[in-house]
């Protein structure tokens, strides 16, 4: 087997050390080594393509969903990956300063405690509409994990002097040490005691 050339993201984060910890994700949080988190979307006409997205990369497509509180592909972010990464970049930066450890590994730590485990789907039967617990998929628990801590950040940014990449930042590290400050971890809880009520 041809061995894997060593990347380092952004020629600074070392990939070989990262782990994910969580049995259910490590099939779904790609770490495959890449220098820059783009890939030109070459995975979009395959089914469960985005699997085989590198993390980072999805960390930065959730960050495009920037700009109207509300709205998704609109505003300042609309499209501009260049930035998104930049934004990205910079938020590592600031997690080594703040936690001298590998910037990946938190995004990791973070998505794993931030990943929801239950949610309620609607189910009609004799015309009454029930709400039912149901157990959620891991490419779903990721996809969650990602939009919550985006949508951390843009509530946190929204009409605040602090930047966004400072809002990033603090945002991973908060969820990667499971603090209920995180904005994240709030939603997950959340999220799961709605489905426990409803079992």
């Amino acid at each position: 087997m041809p061995e894997v050339p060593n990347f380092k993201l952004f020629r600074k984060w070392d990939w070989s050390s990262v782990t994910v910890s969580d049995p259910g994700l490590r099939r779904v949080i790609c770490l495959k080594p890449v220098i820059i988190a783009w890939s030109g979307g070459r995975h979009e006409h395959k089914r469960f393509g985005k699997a085989e997205v590198n993390i980072v990369e999805r960390l930065v497509n959730s960050i495009l969903h920037f700009g109207k509180k509300y709205a998704k592909n609109t505003g300042k972010m609309g499209g501009k990956k260049q930035r998104a990464i930049n934004i990205v970049k910079t938020a590592f930066e600031i997690i080594y300063l703040k936690t001298g450890g590998n910037p990946i590994q938190y995004l990791v730590r973070a998505i794993e405690n931030a990943a929801p485990n239950e949610d309620t789907t609607r189910i009609a039967y004799g015309g009454v509409v029930y709400h039912v617990a149901v157990d959620i998929s891991p490419l779903r628990r990721v996809d969650l994990a990602l939009r919550f801590i985006s949508e951390g950040v843009r509530e946190s940014t929204f009409s605040s002097p602090k930047s966004v990449e400072e809002a990033l930042a603090d945002e991973i590290i908060l969820a990667a040490n499971n603090d209920t400050n995180s904005y994240a971890i709030r939603k997950k809880n959340e999220q799961e005691r709605i489905a426990m009520a409803s079992r």
